[in-house]
């Protein structure tokens, strides 16, 4: 594998930025005590989204994901996504156009990823827990699963959790619109034959527990491709780096 920090710039956010990038290496005959499972083809990629108070860095700093990765000979992309919710903020910048739209196009511009809808992938933990499946809900032609680890489930009581945040996405007001609510986003994509799988994990002593398991309830009720898990656990780096590997075997075993 190879791990390419990428600076390029941004035409949604207006400035350059950062994104970490793994990808496999076709040959690494001599490197020891790790196995190459590079395919010929086109990679497979997983957009792994971070949290309200990290960045772009934070998957590899905190958990072994490039190993867990090399497992399935796949690319992960890890962009800069700011305190935005992963929104078009009303006080900063675009970031769902940013991740959504522009961020795939660019990467397989880049790399050698497959820009097939069934080889695209996204997750992410809490903050972006709710931007990955958000993400996948709406871009239902360009990503087949989803996977939302400790996720802010539950938007419009997050606005009484995270306000100072929440502000510089949705406005002052904190009024929070349909088009980014996970429940309203869920029914609306229920007959839709192209919605993604889900995959959702908390831990039971979770702050987000509840908002977690509402969701649970939303997506059971309806017409999904749908897995859960939770365990004992907190909102730690120790339950994501074990909840990850979940979240790869469901994806690409």
């Amino acid at each position: 594998m190879a791990f390419c920090q990428l600076n390029l710039f941004s035409e949604a956010l207006r400035v350059q930025t950062t994104v970490n990038v793994i990808v496999p290496q076709q040959s690494t005959s001599g490197e020891i005590g790790v196995e190459n499972n590079a395919k010929k083809e086109k990679y497979k990629c997983l957009y792994l989204l971070h949290g309200l108070s990290d960045d772009h860095t934070i998957w590899m700093r905190r958990t072994s994901i490039e190993r867990y990765a090399q497992k399935y000979g796949i690319c992960v992309v890890m962009p800069f996504g700011g305190r935005s919710f992963y929104t078009d903020m009303k006080h900063g910048g675009k970031y769902y156009t940013y991740i959504a739209k522009e961020l795939p196009r660019l990467m397989q511009e880049f790399f050698n990823i497959s820009p097939k809808r069934e080889d695209n992938f996204i997750a992410g933990l809490s903050m972006g827990g709710y931007g990955a499946i958000k993400v996948a809900l709406k871009e239902c032609d360009s990503f087949c699963a989803a996977a939302g680890i400790s996720s802010v489930a539950d938007i419009k009581e997050a606005t009484q959790l995270f306000p100072d945040a929440l502000r510089l996405a949705f406005g002052d007001e904190l009024l929070v619109p349909e088009s980014e609510d996970l429940f309203v986003l869920a029914q609306e994509q229920n007959e839709n034959p192209m919605k993604p799988r889900i995959y959702m994990g908390v831990g039971t002593e979770d702050s987000l527990y509840e908002g977690n398991r509402k969701l649970k309830e939303k997506f059971e009720s309806l017409d999904y491709d749908y897995t859960y898990k939770e365990s004992e656990g907190t909102h730690s780096w120790e339950f994501w780096d074990e909840y990850i590997q979940y979240v790869l075997k469901w994806m690409f075993e």
